[in-house]
């Protein structure tokens, strides 16, 4: 579906293995194994040399968890703080957009949000987490011949995840685990007891292709690729996962810590444009979604009608059997825009990845505390003033109401 993949000249990796000692050979054999099991390659500690200028570069996946860094560039909301920016660069795989900050190649990613902690505690890698991208915006989806019209159902499937380290993945679990279903991860072809499901990794575009040749039963991923299988590969949602976790965080918006303490007043206007893009988004999505799509800017190598659909249908009636929406009365939408990086959010998610069956050694897991990752993997400083100059950001539905919106309790739902 996405034809823009990874290239050989988005990183120089020769110059990738003088510094690391990788070679771009090594690098496709990691990637090769799925997950985050090519960071481990990366020295902790290891740096690269910081670009010379000011010009933001933007790395994303053709996902609409991108939304807010793509109308800061489409709308010039960019060019509006008196920063030039660079046309956002589309990376297919979650490893090479990894890899390619990693390298310097991009000064500004959104990220799935337990990848940050993998790099920070795992590798030492100095990412910040400056905002959410969005809320919500994902969903299980599973083939219309499969007999899944519940979780228990998934006993004996295959199911694709997009990365180990996700949300996604750590929400499906949930659910599988209050059903009584056994995540496991094997080899395609070896047998499944009666209660297990079998994961796999799978880029978002491969996704909606294998379901609708039944290579798997059900997948679980971020829009447009949920609405993409059911209008051309025959798919039905089990459940969106804003209907679980209510206003959870997908995607962060990610920069390099030196970035925020020596260019402090340059990391104010990147993160003043992003927001200024959520604020945009939250209250005009049908308009977002055609500006995303190849029938306007062409960020997302999809039609209109598919953004816009994964953008705006949200409702009980087209989503009755199966139920896949069982909390209309927390009025949150299919996506929404809120950026502020709740501290209770990134503490059940560091306790939740302790829980979450995944490939690799996950022993760094044990030791981290979530309170302290709360404050140190997250600058929400920047945000803070940024929503002071926007704020129409409190219009979103997904905004706490109250005297303090910077507060707020997980509600999850299975």
């Amino acid at each position: 579906m996405c034809e823009q993949c990874d290239s050989g000249n988005l990183i120089d990796h020769s110059a990738g293995a003088a510094k690391g000692g990788l070679t771009r050979r090594g690098y496709l054999d990691l990637m090769a194994a799925g997950g985050l099991a090519m960071m481990g390659a990366l020295k902790p500690g290891l740096s690269f040399a910081q670009p010379k200028d000011d010009v933001v570069r933007i790395g994303y996946l053709p996902i609409t968890d991108a939304t807010a860094l793509l109308v800061a560039h489409g709308m010039g909301f960019f060019k509006d703080e008196g920063l030039v920016a660079e046309k956002p660069t589309l990376i297919r795989s979650w490893s090479s957009l990894v890899e390619s900050f990693a390298a310097q190649k991009f000064n500004l990613v959104h990220f799935l949000k337990p990848i940050p902690v993998w790099m920070r505690y795992n590798n030492k890698f100095p990412v910040k987490i400056m905002a959410w991208a969005h809320t919500n915006g994902s969903a299980i989806v599973v083939g219309k011949d499969a007999g899944i019209d519940s979780f228990a159902d998934l006993r004996g499937k295959q199911v694709a995840v997009p990365y180990w380290y996700s949300m996604h993945n750590i929400v499906l679990q949930m659910a599988m685990r209050v059903n009584g279903v056994k995540a496991v991860i094997k080899e395609q072809g070896q047998p499944l007891a009666a209660d297990e499901c079998n994961l796999q990794v799978m880029a978002p575009s491969d996704m909606p292709p294998a379901l609708a040749a039944k290579k798997i039963d059900a997948y679980i991923v971020a829009e447009p690729f949920n609405a993409l299988g059911e209008l051309r590969a025959g798919a039905k949602t089990l459940r969106f996962t804003g209907d679980m976790w209510k206003n959870h965080p997908c995607c962060v918006v990610c920069m390099h810590e030196a970035d925020t303490k020596e260019r402090a007043e340059w990391t104010q206007k990147v993160v003043n444009a992003v927001v200024k893009a959520q604020v945009y988004a939250s209250a005009n999505k049908k308009e977002v979604a055609k500006l995303l799509s190849r029938d306007g800017m062409e960020y997302l190598p999809v039609p209109q009608d598919v953004v816009e659909r994964a953008m705006t249908l949200y409702d009980t009636g087209t989503y009755a059997a199966p139920p896949a929406i069982k909390h209309p009365d927390w009025k949150n939408g299919r996506i929404d825009f809120n950026g502020f990086p709740y501290a209770s959010a990134t503490k059940l998610i560091v306790k939740a990845m302790n829980e979450t069956v995944v490939s690799g050694d996950t022993t760094f897991l044990g030791g981290l505390d979530p309170d302290f990752v709360a404050k140190d993997l997250v600058d929400d400083r920047f945000i803070r003033k940024a929503l002071a100059k926007f704020p129409d950001w409190r219009k979103d539905p997904t905004v706490p109401t109250g005297s303090d919106p910077f507060t707020r309790e997980e509600v999850i739902a299975l």
